[in-house]
C-alpha cells in the first residue's frame, strides 16, 4: 500500500470553488482502481493550505489516476486556484498506533 499526500495552497477568493470542486470529484477519486482511501485536511491556522491523503493499493495504481481524464479534469479545474507550488509525497506507512 502507498499513501500519497499533497500540500495545496489556495487563492483565498478561489477557497469555496475548491471546496464546491472537491465535493463533486471526491466519490470519483475514491473510487477509482487502486484507491482504498480519501481525506482532505485544511490547515488550522491558515485557512489557504489543504493537504489530501490517499491510500493506494500500488504505485502503479496512483500513476494510472495520475495520467486519467478523470485526474486530469480535476487538475485542469484546480492549478488556476493556486496561491503555490502544490508539493506531493508518495510513503510507505512503517507504524499505526491506535
Amino acid at each position: 500500500m502507498l499513501t500519497r499526500i499533497v500540500k495545496l495552497g489556495i487563492d483565498t477568493k478561489h477557497i469555496e470553488a475548491f471546496l464546491v470542486n472537491f465535493e463533486a470529484s471526491k466519490e470519483k477519486i475514491r473510487g477509482f482502481t487502486g484507491c482504498q482511501f480519501l481525506e482532505l485536511y485544511q490547515e488550522k491556522d491558515n485557512k489557504n493550505v489543504f493537504f489530501t491523503y490517499s491510500y493506494w493499493n500500488s504505485e502503479t495504481d496512483l500513476n494510472n489516476y495520475r495520467h486519467s481524464d478523470l485526474f486530469k479534469g480535476i487538475w485542469a479545474k484546480t492549478k488556476p486556484m493556486f496561491n503555490a507550488k502544490p508539493e506531493a509525497w508518495s510513503v510507505n506507512k512503517l507504524h499505526t498506533l491506535k
